[in-house]
């Protein structure tokens, strides 16, 4: 049987319908299309399919031996279809992230936006490999470096070992520099691809994509078990915060082998983890699976540890040999305007926890209607407004949008941001562009237009008779050298019955940082220099957002690295200085006892 008589291209499982096509050398060929995926920026486009994934063809080949060998080949820009290869990927191949699931699908539940395995949307192992040999392996990577990831993740590493379908090896490299990453992979909004170098003049690597599948092989297949440290160094330490940055600390200082415990004020672990950040965002049994893994390894949890309140400073600093200080910035901006006293007016942290709080309970079966009528914020049925943006404003958006709101507008400050980079924002910074997150989407989806309305800042806000909230004032603003300036005459009323402010946080709040007696910087932030992250408090030690201000998860895992390290280093001189002194005591007393007997 003649070889070129016996290829055959076989259509993936995942594709439908086909087509069927003859070649010069007689071979069939199939060309298999699969369901569109709307919503996935390059569906059906140049080499991407109706599937959301680069096309394919698999094609039975004979070897030498006359054995059959499945041979598949990765369509390129060009068109043609041949081997998949890295040394050309970042040319040969588009970039493709996994995309969310369907607006008006999602919205019905509070599961995490990303598909699970067997969606549809769902990545297959070869697309996911394709979208690693798009990395360049620079010479110097600007993605790792201080203008892309703040914990220096080792990100064409990982690429390659991607590409070589070496998985495990490839956690292993990304737990070197991040403890958590499946909550970066799926919660930071990846400065990395904001450096990449692919970025230049193209589109940049899928990292954030790539990152989030490797930790979800490795907890699938079970690569990710408990670290137990083999020596303990029998020094104590107690941190305060259990959100990422100090959940790193206590991961970094437990493996370097002492005892730490760590301090919680609200009824479970996690802290922004838990009831900052959404349940379609970070599903909260992620969460919970870190921190069992951690207890396991020996790090010990106290809930309900309000400091200062109903847990003694001193006890703690008497009984530790270190304090780390990572409470986050907890205390929010607000909006001094008349009217701010009326009923419906919250904090984003109010709205997003007592919704985090009622599902957790309606899962467990102990949720009680009482709380509910007491705590519960809903949006049902009501006209939202959500002033501020960022990511807590889209989480507040994505939360009313399953709650059924009547409608949701969102006000920002800023004007419309570019399509494109300005000129005052080069590569490798991060680009400020316009953009549209999840919560945006289902808006449009739904309402059939963009939730965003620019360049406004409230004036006052306006009630009913039963001192509840049905409308707000606003004015245009322009941004002057001076800062933004209310423009007379442009005030617009807007119907509400129910504002959430997120505006952002100020600060950590003062009556921890009173109790223990650490100075603060001008902006009320814990003080300690980065990079030393010492207070001026013996023994205790600050990272996180309440020594940095507000800012990414990733940067506070980042500084819980930090602080753990400089309070290693200030164990590691305690316990030697203490050794040191015990030998000196003890030199002297053999010293005397050798002058009263010759032979000693």
């Amino acid at each position: 049987m003649m070889q070129s008589s016996t290829r055959v291209v076989r259509r993936l499982s995942h594709c439908h319908p086909q087509r069927l096509r003859l070649s010069s050398s007689s071979s069939r060929v199939v060309r298999a299309f699969s369901s569109h995926i709307k919503g996935a920026s390059q569906a059906g486009k140049g080499p991407i399919g109706q599937d959301g994934r680069h096309e394919i063809w698999r094609e039975d080949i004979y070897d030498h031996d006359n054995e059959p060998k499945m041979e598949t080949r990765v369509k390129r820009r060009d068109g043609s279809y041949a081997t998949l290869e890295k040394l050309r990927g970042f040319l040969n191949y588009e970039r493709n992230p996994e995309p969310y699931r369907k607006p008006l699908e999602r919205i019905l539940d509070w599961e995490e936006l990303n598909p699970v395995e067997d969606h549809e949307y769902k990545h297959t192992d070869l697309e996911k490999k394709v979208q690693a040999a798009r990395c360049m392996d620079c010479g110097t990577p600007f993605c790792q470096t201080h203008t892309g990831c703040p914990v220096n993740n080792l990100i064409p590493e990982w690429n390659n070992l991607v590409y070589h379908d070496q998985w495990r090896e490839a956690i292993d490299r990304l737990h070197q520099t991040n403890n958590f990453p499946e909550f970066t992979g799926r919660v930071c909004p990846a400065p990395c691809e904001g450096s990449c170098v692919a970025g230049l003049i193209d589109s940049p690597v899928a990292i954030k994509h790539i990152e989030y599948s490797i930790v979800d092989e490795a907890w699938k297949n079970g690569w990710i078990t408990p670290r137990i440290p083999q020596e303990r160094t029998g020094m104590t330490v107690a941190v305060i915060g259990s959100g990422p940055s100090g959940l790193a600390c206590a991961d970094q200082l437990n493996q370097m082998g002492h005892k730490v415990t760590v301090y919680e004020r609200a009824d479970r672990i996690g802290g922004l983890l838990i009831y900052g950040i959404p349940n379609m965002k970070l599903e909260k049994e992620t969460v919970q699976r870190r921190v069992d893994l951690l207890r396991e390894e020996g790090i010990e949890f106290i809930t309900n540890a309000n400091i200062g309140i109903n847990v003694d400073v001193n006890e703690l600093l008497a009984n530790n040999d270190a304090l780390v200080l990572c409470m986050g910035s907890t205390k929010p901006r607000d909006l001094p305007v008349p009217g701010r006293d009326l009923k419906g007016i919250h904090f984003a942290m109010e709205f997003l926890t007592a919704n985090q709080k009622r599902l957790l309970m309606t899962k467990e079966g102990t949720l009680e209607s009482r709380w509910e009528k007491d705590n519960f914020i809903t949006a049902e049925g009501k006209d939202v407004i959500v002033i501020g943006g960022g990511d807590t404003g889209t989480d507040c958006i994505g939360t009313s949008m399953r709650h059924r709101c009547k409608s949701v507008t969102n006000f920002e400050l800023m004007p419309q941001p570019p399509m494109e980079r300005a000129k005052d924002n080069p590569w490798p910074q991060w680009p400020r562009v316009f953009g549209v997150d999840y919560g945006h989407a289902e808006v449009q989806a739904v309402f059939g237009k963009d939730p965003r309305v620019y360049s406004v800042m409230t004036k006052e806000f306006i009630g009913d008779d039963k001192g509840h909230v049905k409308a707000l004032v606003t004015q245009d603003v322009e941004i002057t050298a001076k800062g933004p300036k209310a423009m007379e005459g442009s005030e617009r009323e807007w119907p509400c019955d129910l504002v959430v402010l997120s505006m952002g946080f100020v600060s950590p709040e003062s009556y921890v940082i009173e109790e223990i007696g650490v100075d603060t910087d001008q902006r009320n932030n814990v003080h300690a220099v980065y990079g030393d992250y010492r207070t001026n408090v013996e023994g205790v030690f600050a990272g996180g957002d309440c020594r940095r201000g507000q800012s990414l998860v990733v940067w506070a895992i980042h500084e819980g690295r930090g602080a753990a390290a400089a309070c290693h280093r200030y164990l590691k001189d305690k316990r030697d200085s203490s050794f040191d002194s015990s030998n000196a005591m003890a030199g002297g007393a053999y010293h005397n006892l050798s002058s009263l007997s010759p032979r000693m």
